[in-house]
């Protein structure tokens, strides 16, 4: 079997760097000591060996169709998504009381990095259920739940997100789908279209289960109107399920993810779509946040995994593929040699290791957060909490947009042959790209950390991070051989700071489009010393151990780790200069720029 991840890097972020059977204090993760994690590890990998990574490409080729009014898929999906169930992962956060395992989020994630850089396609359709039956156990009634969670955790029934209409996509204060009470203050009728639905439609389950949006009718106008509900494909009335009024208006033709479906739906076409209410009426945009903020950490988890799997493929063929000489040697006599031993070979290969490494320790991080946020008392959630609040943009943007580029630079390594379909990487490409685009643009994102997680209950969020990074960069500087590299970050998130100051400056005296003209930017920007200080903290463990003495397999692997962290201070971290740059400019050019001069 082809390498796709590396479960010794995950080994070594939870054991190594996060010390993650700390959470064996809390109750609710007693059970999890290393023992049942690395258990828990293997069991996902061998999952992926056996229902994921050999159906990957398949289904590329095999691609989802629409015939007649039905979504077929490739048969691999329902046999993966029945995998995923069975091994116990969609349900694995929940209560055992309920058929969970009371999983904290840092393993699940850990495992779900595996999953995705297996076959994400298959994979998104069993979490992105995971997520909708998070929302119902959550927000809904218990009889929503008795008719619902156990067959959406079986893997029988698909969960999906439908937020997104015709003519409202990230500006859900303009969605249109209504509702109409039928008079017992829970169910009524629905009647809509919504787009762009993952999931939303096929043959490799028994039933989609939709977590929708509408208003009311008579709701108040904008986001305060909307309104969370349960809308089945299928209803169950009895022992039998019925149609709902339901309807797939077909599937789109996406550049990649051929195998993970985008629908487009239709509901109460014959007045005869039923949804039930989700918690209280008008509270669904706050409800549905839930889901969407756990979509955001596993959509950089996706890119993640994608990027992962590029660069094993990449660096798999660049051990194989002779090409050229060194340039000292001239003698056309002497054999070819690996292309990996090209100075430039490596070079792309370090940027995706760096990137690919440096992401999956930061949404490991965020995984931590979030299950201290669950489980902690006091300060010590509410802290947690906010800095999960402060760094989701950037775990959601920054695998994505980056992982773009760690694929990108793959296929260059593969010359030629990573532009064929002989080769994964062409449709690495192609799966990776919407991630920037899946739950919000990274406009969006950009927006959201400057314009209001920085500035939510007074900056207490950048506080927190700055007394995190500070911590980090304290212990680097006590390493003689880190200093440097401390150093070096210590003077970026200064650099940082006197930017952000400068930039809520014009917060006070411009209007909010000079102010975020650039947020997009500020969020790269941003993102470069946030996966500096993971790096830091990595290459902290990474030279204890060296210092220790290793040999074999474990000099190399640290090794490894060392030459990715160098590659990100000496390669990336520069950018940061760059964007300063900019985001100190008072050149406004792209506001000062007419559509007609666009023509």
């Amino acid at each position: 079997m082809e390498q796709y991840a590396s479960l010794r890097n995950l080994q070594f972020l939870l054991h190594e760097v996060l010390h993650v059977t700390q959470l064996q204090q809390y109750e609710r993760y007693q059970d999890y000591d290393r023992e049942a994690i690395d258990m828990a590890m293997d069991a996902a990998k061998q999952l992926c060996d056996q229902h994921l990574f050999p159906y990957y490409r398949i289904m590329d080729k095999e691609k989802a169709l629409y015939d007649n009014g039905v979504v077929k898929v490739h048969e691999s999906i329902r046999a993966g998504i029945r995998a995923l169930a069975e091994g116990g992962w969609i349900a694995a956060h929940d209560d055992t009381d309920v058929g969970g395992q009371q999983m904290p989020y840092t393993i699940l994630n850990a495992a779900t990095s595996l999953f995705h850089a297996a076959n994400a396609n298959i994979t998104s359709h069993a979490f992105l259920t995971t997520g909708a039956a998070n929302l119902i156990r959550t927000f809904g009634s218990p009889e929503l739940n008795d008719t619902y969670i156990d067959h959406m955790y079986s893997g029988a029934w698909q969960g999906t997100m439908a937020l997104t209409e015709p003519q409202a996509g990230s500006s859900l204060t303009d969605i249109t789908s209504s509702a109409e009470p039928m008079g017992d203050g829970m169910t009524f009728r629905i009647k809509g279209q919504k787009i762009y639905i993952s999931g939303g439609d096929h043959d490799g389950v028994d039933n989609v289960v939709h977590l929708l949006l509408a208003r009311i009718k008579g709701a108040p106008a904008g986001t305060k109107g909307i309104s969370l509900f349960v809308v089945p494909k299928y209803r169950p009335e009895g022992d039998k399920l019925v149609s709902n009024d339901v309807t797939t208006a077909g599937i789109y033709g996406k550049m990649g993810q051929k195998g993970y479906v985008a629908a487009h739906l239709m509901m109460g076409e014959s007045d005869d779509c039923i949804g039930t209410l989700v918690g209280e009426p008008h509270q669904g945009l706050r409800y549905m946040f839930q889901m969407m903020n756990e979509a955001r950490i596993g959509t950089g988890m996706m890119a993640t995994g994608t990027a992962s799997a590029a660069y094993y493929a990449s660096l798999k063929y660049a051990n194989e593929r002779p090409q050229g000489r060194h340039p000292s040697n001239k003698d056309v006599s002497l054999p070819q040699v690996l292309i990996i031993e090209h100075a430039d070979i490596r070079r792309m290969l370090l940027f995706q290791k760096a990137i690919v490494e440096g992401s999956l320790a930061l949404l490991m991080q965020c995984s931590v957060y979030g299950d201290i946020a669950k489980v902690a008392e006091g300060e010590t959630a509410k802290n947690a909490h906010i800095l999960l609040e402060l760094l989701t943009p950037i775990a959601k943007s920054y695998p994505s947009e980056m992982g773009i580029q760690a694929v990108s630079q793959g296929m260059q390594v593969l010359g030629g042959a990573g532009y064929t379909d002989d080769f994964p990487l062409e449709q690495h490409y192609r799966d990776i790209r919407v991630n920037a685009i899946y739950e919000g643009t990274s406009t969006i994102h950009g927006m959201d950390l400057l314009g209001r997680k920085l500035i939510m209950n007074n900056g207490i969020a950048a506080q927190l991070f700055a007394q995190e990074l500070a911590k980090t960069i304290g212990a680097a500087m006590e390493v003689p051989a880190l200093k440097p590299f401390a150093e070096k970050l210590a003077t970026s998130a200064a650099k940082l700071q006197e930017t952000t100051v400068h930039l809520m400056g014009l917060a006070q005296t411009e209007t909010p489009e000079v102010f975020l003209a650039d947020a997009t930017m500020y969020l790269e920007y941003f993102s470069i010393l946030v996966i500096g200080w993971q790096w830091l903290q990595q290459a902290i463990v990474v030279q204890a151990a060296l210092d220790r003495g290793q040999s074999g397999n474990e000099l190399n692997f640290y090794q490894g780790k060392m030459m990715a962290f160098r590659f990100f201070f000496e390669y990336e971290l520069p950018k940061m200069l760059g964007l300063r740059a900019r985001l100190l400019s008072n050149d406004r050019v792209t506001l000062e720029t007419t559509a007609e001069q666009l023509n």
